[in-house]
């Protein structure tokens, strides 16, 4: 694969993250520069990692993970998103000024484990990876922060509401994500 395919490929996989940091960034009263690096970052590792981690897995556990990806991915983001919309509903004295660790953590794998089968399917052409998953993560890492910072000046004019919009967002993407895979 060229680097221009590889850049593509990086778009399409920045979607999903970049669509996560924009509803995560909805959802949060005083985000700044600083939360969307740290959102960007996790999102920009993970989709990094996980191409290597596909790849050095390879062709012989290749069918194993396809065959649930999809479901782990749907049933992360869904996990999330109702999580989210569940806490809109609830009345908070204090607005939340950054995710948790662990609400990051899973965000960030949740979105990138097609970036996984993209290593497993680098692996099956015998390509090397480590120039593809720094373009991945890096484009990720950009798509992602510019993401965070456009959602966190939208979420002010809508404020509560937003979480609702938010989770349902997460559930779509885990939708679209198992229908792909299904169909």
């Amino acid at each position: 694969m060229n680097i221009i395919s590889t850049f593509f490929i990086a778009l399409g996989l920045s979607a999903d993250a970049t669509a996560v940091s924009m509803a995560s960034s909805l959802c949060h009263k005083g985000f700044n520069r600083k939360l969307a690096f740290e959102l960007a970052f996790a999102f920009g590792f993970f989709q990094f990692l996980m191409p290597i981690i596909g790849w050095a897995i390879g062709s012989s556990f290749g069918f194993l993970i396809q065959r649930f990806d999809h479901w782990v991915a749907f049933l992360l983001l869904t996990a999330v998103g109702g999580k989210m919309i569940y806490e809109s509903f609830q009345k908070e004295e204090d607005p939340i000024k950054h995710l948790s660790a662990r609400t990051l953590l899973v965000l960030a794998i949740a979105t990138s484990i097609d970036a996984l089968a993209i290593g497993l399917s680098y692996s099956l052409l015998e390509q090397p990876i480590f120039l593809p998953a720094f373009i991945i993560g890096s484009v990720t890492f950009l798509m992602s922060f510019f993401g965070a910072m456009l959602g966190s000046k939208l979420g002010s004019l809508w404020e509560h509401r937003i979480m609702v919009i938010g989770g349902l967002i997460l559930f779509g993407i885990g939708l679209k994500i198992l229908i792909v895979h299904l169909l």
